[in-house]
This record gives structure tokens, sequence and C-alpha cells, in this order.
């Protein structure tokens, strides 16, 4: 399948990469159970038809030059004229041909997803913290109920159809105050704030790596060609496309509160009931740019930046570092944060911090200059801190009482008061 997108967009892959690597990312794809191994063979199979296409094309060329010396100093030149005319014929259906060459090659190169850290588990995810060992003993309600009896939020089937809320009074109230206190929260951290367009052009998409791996989940229009986005990290590192960082002045932090836009979200039953899976809904991203020898510092610290804001609900949460079988298509190494939800008895996820390392960069080219002067690509990270609609629910469903939802510490200041009542 072809995406129209210009090929001459860079790729995390390139065919010399992958002619001099080939063992090593046969080995990472296998790790990720990459299911289209001979992508790899058929690459460097058409790489080298058009190295031989290109051979032939420079033989042409010098046969062009060479008659053209004579053309000049012949007076009855009309066989030469002929035989250069058969060259650029020639020479037409060749740069055809390497351009149909060129188009097979990236559009197969841009399906490879990036290599694996050696920290991703292979078979199975990993818990490496949680912060609650028994489980509830007494029966509470589900966010859902609570919603109801609280008239918190309902249902906006009947203007946009299934997986869309609207919330109402409190509930706005309690929404508002939660995305305030999360970008509060990045701010004091050193994140600089954006606001950005929610509706964003394909290669924006494609920086990212939504495309090929999230092409049918995105919202389209038609007319505008222009793409809702599935997160705010599609405009947020998009920012800074094409930048250049001076190494003193990595990493680069960003921040912004954007409404998230996906298909494959609200499936029916339990599992996309209530707020637990939406069409449309909020979230407060971070991202960090740095250089490829502290992108993992990068990664640690908004581990621990998130880790701080979940701990500061005095809610139930666990970090899992995600297994090759399950991780994103950009990512080289990702901790998912997870809130538990007694009403449900169930784990929601409501933050993934990811490593990208240089594969958005080299699709973007955001670079830096290293304290030798050469230039190289950037690692980028990206994390929720955080998805509002499930940390939304887990708060109601851990704060229950049978008159009132108690208001968590932190954001009594910003809800400006400490209770929800009936």
């Amino acid at each position: 399948m072809y995406f129209k997108i210009s090929f001459r967009i860079s790729v995390m892959f390139t065919t010399s990469f992958l002619k001099k690597y080939k063992k090593k990312v046969i080995l990472g794809l296998i790790k990720r159970n990459f299911s289209k191994l001979n992508i790899i063979d058929y690459i460097l199979k058409l790489e080298q038809e058009k190295f031989k296409k290109i051979v032939i094309k420079k033989y042409f060329i010098a046969k062009l030059k060479k008659i053209s010396f004579f053309i000049r100093y012949t007076i009855n030149n009309s066989l030469l004229r002929k035989k250069a005319n058969i060259y650029k014929k020639k020479m037409k259906i060749l740069e055809y041909i390497l351009s149909v060459l060129s188009k097979k090659i990236w559009n197969l190169l841009i399906q490879i997803p990036n290599l694996l850290s050696n920290n991703v588990p292979l078979t199975k995810d990993l818990v490496l913290y949680q912060n609650f060992q028994v489980a509830y003993k007494k029966k509470v309600l589900t966010h859902w109920e609570l919603g109801k009896k609280f008239h918190l939020f309902t249902c906006a089937s009947h203007i946009s159809g299934s997986g869309f809320n609207i919330y109402v009074d409190q509930g706005a109230k309690l929404q508002r105050s939660l995305i305030q206190y999360c970008l509060d929260e990045n701010i004091h951290a050193g994140y600089i704030e954006y606001v950005l367009p929610f509706l964003v052009n394909k290669n924006s998409i494609f920086g990212t790596g939504q495309f090929p791996d999230k092409n049918k989940q995105m919202y389209f229009l038609e007319k505008d060609k222009l793409y809702l986005i599935p997160t705010g990290e599609v405009p947020l590192i998009n920012v800074f496309r094409r930048s250049l960082f001076n190494i003193n002045d990595l990493p680069s932090k960003a921040t912004s509160f954007t409404s998230c836009f996906r298909r494959e979200a609200g499936s029916y039953g339990l599992q996309g009931k209530g707020l637990n899976r939406l069409h449309q809904f909020d979230k407060v991203e971070i991202i960090e740019i740095n250089s490829d020898k502290n992108s993992y510092k990068s990664f640690n610290k908004m581990v621990l930046h998130v880790k701080n804001i979940l701990s500061s609900f005095k809610i139930p949460f666990r970090i899992i570092n995600i297994s090759a079988k399950y991780l994103g298509f950009t990512s080289a190494l990702t901790y998912d944060f997870e809130v538990f939800a007694p009403g449900q008895n169930k784990w929601l996820e409501v933050s993934s911090v990811s490593n990208c390392t240089n594969f958005q960069s080299h699709r973007m080219s955001i670079k830096f200059i290293k304290n030798d002067g050469k230039k190289d690509f950037c690692h980028t990270l990206n994390g929720s801190s955080l998805a509002i609609p499930r940390l939304f629910a887990a708060i109601l469903e851990n704060y229950q009482f049978s008159e009132y939802i108690q208001i968590p510490k932190v954001l009594i200041n910003y809800f400006m008061d400490n209770k929800i009542l009936l």
C-alpha cells in the first residue's frame, strides 16, 4: 500500500543502513514479532536493481556528452543527432523506472518500526512499580454510575454519536481543574506551554509515525486534506520540525493541552463504557528533545515527573514496562502508567512515556550540533501527563462516599471546593 506523501521526506532506515546492519535489524524486528521480515531482502533487491539502472544511466550520460562534442564539430551530423535522440529517449525511460523504484523502496522503508531498546521485555509486560496491593472489598460504584448520580457527565450520542461525552456543571469544573493542575505541574518542571492546532497536514502525521501505523484510526477531512490529531504529540513535536539545536540548548521541553480524536476508541461493552474509551478526549502532553547520549536521562526524568503527579492524587497506580509485542511503532522503550478503578475492579492507562530515539527526528529533520561541530539527529520523547477522562474516572471511583465525592487535596485550590455534593 502506497501513502501519498513525498518520498523525499527522510525515513529512519536507509538502504545503506539495512545493508550494513541487516542482521541487527532482522533480530530487532523478530523481537517485535514483525511479520514482514522478507521486506528487508526485497528492499535490498530493489536497491540493487536501482543501482544497475543508475550505472546504465551514467553510461548514457557519458555517451550523450561524447556525441554532443562530435555534433558541434561535424557538418553532416544527422546520424549523430538520431543517436543522441535514441539515448535521450532511453534516458527518459530509465528516469521513470528509477522514480518507480525509489517510490517502491520508500514505501517499504516507512513500514519498518523503530528498533528496540535493550531494556524492553520480549514476551510479557513487566510491572516496575505499584503503590497498591490490597484489592477493594467493599462494594463501590463505577464512574458512570457516579456520573449519573451526581449529574457530572452524560453521553453526547444525540449530538455526535457514541464515543462522545458532555461534562456538566461540577463535572466540567473537575475536568477543567485536572487540565490546569497538570499544565501547571509541567510548567513548574520546566516545560514550555504551547497552544496548538487540532488539525494537521499529512507531513505532520507522517513525521511522528502515525503513518502507516495508525492510518485507519484517524479522522480525515477530505476537502481540506487535514487530519484531526490523535494525540497532542503530533502538533507539539512538529513545532520543532527542521530545527537545528546547539547541544547546550538541549533538552528542549514542551507541554500542551489538546483534545484528541481517534476512530478506534468507543468500543461496545464494559471496555468502552463511560469514560474508558472515547472518540474525543482531553489530554495534557509533554515532549522532550535531547541528544542521543542523554535521551534516556530525559526518559527517566519524564517517568519520575509523571509518577510524582500521579502520587499527588493519592490514588492507586502502577508503572509497566511494555513488552516488544505491544510496543508502539515509533517507540524504542515505553512505560505505561495505569490507575486502579475500584468500581470496575480494573486498571486504566492514563499515561505512556516513550523514547522514540532518532526515529521521528529522521522524518522531521530535527538535528543538533555536537561539540565537534558535526550535526546529528536528535532523540525525541513524549508522554501523557495526563489522559484526563480515565484520571477523572479513577478519582471518582477512589474518592466516592454515599453522599459526596471528595476532591483530592491538590485540586481543591483549582476546584474551589473540597467536595462534590448531591
